[in-house]
This record gives C-alpha cells, sequence and structure tokens, in this order.
C-alpha cells in the first residue's frame, strides 16, 4: 500500500484542507492517507481550538486513514523543528510521499531552492547572525540574509509561511537521509493570513476569527467540523484561547523566580524582565501580547515561549528530547484501510505505536511532557470537569471511525 504523508494542525478542518488531502491523494496515486497532527498546542504557539480527538475526528470524516500526533517538543518549535519531527514520524510509517499545500504549486522549486541553501548555507547564517545582533526578529533576520545571497533572486521566495514549511519539509528529508518522495499541491483561494470570509474556501485564521466572534461558518467547512465543533461548545462551554489561560500565566510570571523563568524554553536574552515589567500593565492576554512585542520578539516567538512558560517546559527538556529525536508515534485515530496498513506493516515501522495515555510513561522524559501538556490544556475547564477530561485522556483509544459512523 502505497503511504502519503500530510503534516497538519487542522484548527479546524476547513474545505481548504479538504481540498488538498484530496487532491494531494489524488495526485499521488495513494492507497493510504497519514495524517500527522499537532496535538494540543500548535506551530505559532497557540492552543488549539478543539482537542486533538475532535480534530482527528474531523480529518477520518473527511478521508484521512491514520491520524497520529506530532509531540509538544516538535509541534511547538520553528518551522525547521517541526519539520524534522514530523517527517521523522511519517518516515518511521514508512510514508512513501510527502505533500504539503504551498502558495507556489510545483515541487521542483523546493528542490533548487534547498540546493541552493546547502551551497550557501555559512553564509546565510553569518548574515543572521549579523541582523540578529541589530536587534531584528529571527523571521525578519532570515528574509533579510536570504536577500543578500547572490543569485536567490531566481529562487522560490521565503516570504509565505507554506513555502516556508515546504522548504523545511524537504530539507529534512534530505538531512535525515530519508527515502521518501516530496511533492506539494496548490493552494486555491485564501490566502495563509487572509481574515474575512469568502466563499467555500477561507483561511483558518478568517475561520477562527469568524467563530470566535460568534459568525456562522458552516459554508466554509465540511457539515462534520460544523457539528462537532457545535458538539464541542456545548459540551465544555468554550474554545480553546489564550484568554482562557491568561489567569495561569499571571501566576506563573508572578510566583516563580527570574532565575527559574528564564530557563523556559524560548526565554533569553533577559525576556524574563519584558514578561514580568509588561504584566504589570495588563488586564488580559491580548493585551500583555501587544506591551510585550517589539521589533526582536514577534507574536508567534512570544506566543511560543507562553506555551512553554504555560506547561512548565524548559529549553533544556526541549533540547534533551529533540536530541534522540520522537520516541514512539501516538496514533489518535484510524479508518478501516488505516487499520489494515498497521496490520500489515506494523513489524517493519521504526518506532512502536502507542493507543493510550498511560504507555507514555516507557519513553521517559519524551512521555512525562506530553503527559504534563495535555493536562494543562484543560486548565480552563472548571475543576469537576477537568478532572473528567483528564482521567478520559487515559481511557481514550484511538478512534476507530467506521465504527463511529
Amino acid at each position: 500500500m502505497r503511504a502519503l504523508g500530510l503534516v497538519v494542525e487542522y484548527n479546524p478542518f476547513h474545505n481548504g484542507h479538504l481540498h488538498h488531502l484530496t487532491q494531494a491523494k489524488q495526485q499521488t496515486g495513494a492507497d493510504v492517507v497519514v495524517a500527522v497532527m499537532s496535538g494540543t498546542f500548535l506551530q505559532r504557539g497557540e492552543p488549539a481550538l478543539l482537542s486533538r480527538w475532535y480534530r482527528a475526528e474531523m480529518a477520518l470524516a473527511a478521508g484521512a486513514d491514520l491520524v497520529v500526533e506530532l509531540p509538544y517538543a516538535y509541534s511547538v518549535q520553528t518551522a525547521e523543528r517541526f519539520a524534522e519531527g514530523a517527517v521523522t514520524i511519517l518516515a518511521a510509517l514508512r510514508c512513501s510521499v510527502l505533500n504539503f499545500g504551498s502558495e507556489e504549486g510545483d515541487i521542483a522549486p523546493f528542490y533548487a531552492l534547498t540546493e541552493f541553501m546547502n551551497d550557501h548555507q555559512a553564509a546565510f547564517d553569518h548574515h543572521v547572525r549579523q541582523f540578529l545582533k541589530d536587534g531584528v526578529s529571527y523571521p525578519k533576520a532570515s528574509a533579510q540574509a536570504f536577500s543578500m545571497l547572490l543569485g536567490h533572486e531566481k529562487l522560490l521566495p521565503l516570504d509565505q509561511p507554506n513555502n516556508i514549511l515546504g522548504y523545511h519539509y524537504v530539507k529534512a528529508i534530505q538531512r535525515l537521509g530519508i527515502s521518501m518522495e516530496a511533492t506539494t499541491t496548490l493552494r486555491i483561494q485564501a490566502g495563509y493570513h487572509d481574515e474575512q470570509l469568502a466563499g467555500p474556501i477561507a483561511s483558518a485564521t478568517a475561520i477562527r476569527k469568524a467563530l470566535l466572534s460568534g459568525a456562522n461558518i458552516d459554508a466554509a467547512v465540511p457539515a462534520h467540523t460544523a457539528r462537532l465543533i457545535q458538539t464541542y461548545k456545548r459540551r465544555y462551554q468554550l474554545l480553546h484561547t489564550w484568554e482562557h489561560y491568561f489567569p495561569f500565566l499571571q501566576h506563573k510570571v508572578l510566583t516563580t523566580p527570574l532565575a527559574e523563568l528564564a530557563k523556559t524554553a524560548e526565554c533569553s536574552e533577559g525576556l524574563e524582565h519584558r514578561l514580568r515589567d509588561s504584566l504589570f500593565s495588563a488586564s488580559s492576554f491580548q493585551g500583555w501580547l501587544s506591551a510585550t512585542k517589539s521589533k526582536r520578539y514577534t507574536q508567534t516567538r512570544l506566543q511560543r515561549l507562553f506555551a512553554h512558560l504555560l506547561t512548565g517546559t524548559t529549553a533544556e527538556e526541549n533540547a534533551a528530547i529533540q536530541q534522540s529525536g520522537p520516541a514512539y508515534i501516538r496514533l489518535l485515530g484510524m479508518s478501516e484501510t488505516g487499520k489494515t496498513y498497521i496490520r500489515e506493516n506494523k513489524k517493519t515501522f521504526s518506532l512502536p505505536i502507542v493507543t493510550r495515555q498511560g504507555e507514555l510513561r516507557r519513553y521517559g522524559q519524551a512521555g512525562e511532557q506530553e503527559l504534563r501538556i495535555s493536562q494543562c490544556y484543560w486548565l480552563p475547564l472548571p475543576p469537576q470537569a477537568l478532572k473528567q477530561e483528564v482521567t478520559r485522556e487515559f481511557q481514550q483509544k484511538p478512534i476507530n471511525w467506521e465504527k463511529r459512523s
């Protein structure tokens, strides 16, 4: 069975995702679709609107055959680390092809860019360091450094989020020496950062904005997604946003010694002082974020830092987990096709499959981190509901899609 790998967040799953999944499967001639999905917190440092289980079900309902989780140590990271973790897991599941959506729509420029950067990496890194010394953010320093390289103007522009991720997927495949083909599908209509719902295909940013304002999003998402969102809101009385976690972050910053705050992942260059000083003038998460942002510290960088603060994640812990790479595959859901694929290939997978949360304790620091992050995700719930969800997480089996439909 030819396995297609997708790297996703599905926050939430929408019509653009459905287009990508359908086109990618058709384009690659795949027999089984494997989605590696961020769990509780996402690459841009945001809590997922809905739990991993609801988003996994959205994916299965739309045609995914296996949904597995990208561990926190890779999901809340720069594009490079994010891609490395995802590609490693897809390779462990014997995916022969990876497909990603891009503004480019043609894979050749991604390979050309990767080859170019392999030849110019030292010069690029030198320019990045120089721009960082001038106090600009890493994304801006990277863009400026790229523009300094002779011949860059003939290559794929790295100013579009999906192009950046696509480049890092190809780079990860090559750097890790993985036998996996990379392909890309053209994104249609909505841009990554578009904030307005316009037609049946809208960006996840626009859909989240509409959802949180109470607007109707039914035209922009599959019917099953719409039903699951309504069910989630009725059940939990919320969709997870940073505002729900603000009191916990306040407590953490105000009660933790500055020397300990400085050990938090993404907290460097004395940023712990800025966090505490700006907190005193903030009455909301967005207010705190706005007061802390600067030319050097972008919203994404700070949101990842806030996720690490909330979950007690240190730079040392993440580095130790990343050093050895993903230790297991956390299975969230499967179709009958996915179940057959596992049965026929399980003995050749290079990582063990975990089907229950309690099994994570076998995997040392990596497993303990996931247990802690999972519990933190449910903090906004009332105490009794929090207890129920933490217990449910331990009992939850992978979703068997056909039995649920």
